[in-house]
């Protein structure tokens, strides 16, 4: 099932800033909705993550927006506050070689749909970030509706994306441990003058995406 938001003034009168379209899910039968966002599709390593989230409705999250609006430290602070609150919540990844072996979009709505999936509260209605529902080897299967700057306009939506993004800055942490040479602590794996020079220097790393670094 599918509907378009409908943005009254009546009806924003009734409904809390943020929860629109978790008010219009609601009113069409729906009863666990949650938000999804991924983190991570255009590093030239690392995973891509992201992260599913149902939120008791009208719960308030001070601070909480869009993950790439926010300071690093502010994620990282708000991160244990969305998993305390969320009446379920789950992080899912796709990694570098599966990148390479389909594509990042495909990926992306893998790791979707696997965050949904693993929720212990079952999902039936998905709120997703962006305009894609599907890639050439995967899709969200969930019904959902697709929102596009959903992490700016829905509450479920911006957590799922502290969740997402917090959980692959980790990884990215734990990566510059292994393989320290590439400083994935400075730039998480994204295409800054300083990774390529450290790319030039040591060739790719496993967890390099092959298919990203075509020019390199």
């Amino acid at each position: 099932m599918t509907f378009r938001l409908v943005e009254t003034g009546e009806r924003r009168k009734k409904t809390m800033a943020g929860w629109d379209y978790e008010t219009q899910a609601r009113e069409k039968g729906y009863t666990a909705v949650c938000g999804c966002d991924e983190a991570g599709a255009g590093p030239l390593a690392g995973p891509v993550y992201a992260g599913a989230v149902i939120l008791p409705f009208g719960v308030e999250i001070p601070g909480l927006d869009d993950s790439k609006k926010l300071t690093e430290k502010r994620r990282e602070a708000l991160f244990p506050v969305v998993q305390e609150l969320a009446l379920a919540w789950a992080v899912a990844k796709v990694d570098a070689e599966e990148i390479d072996r389909t594509d990042i979009l495909s990926a992306r709505m893998k790791a979707m749909q696997l965050a949904i999936d693993a929720l212990e509260v079952p999902a039936d209605f998905a709120l997703v970030d962006g305009n894609r529902d599907h890639g050439k080897t995967a899709a969200v299967t969930t019904p959902h509706l697709c929102v596009v700057k959903g992490d700016s306009l829905s509450m479920s939506i911006a957590a799922a994306s502290i969740l997402a993004k917090v959980s692959r800055d980790h990884c990215m942490m734990e990566m510059a441990q292994v393989y320290p040479e590439y400083a994935f602590e400075k730039h998480k794996g994204y295409g800054t003058k300083l990774h390529y020079e450290r790319l030039r220097a040591y060739g790719p790393s496993p967890i390099h995406r092959r298919s990203f670094l075509k020019n390199l």
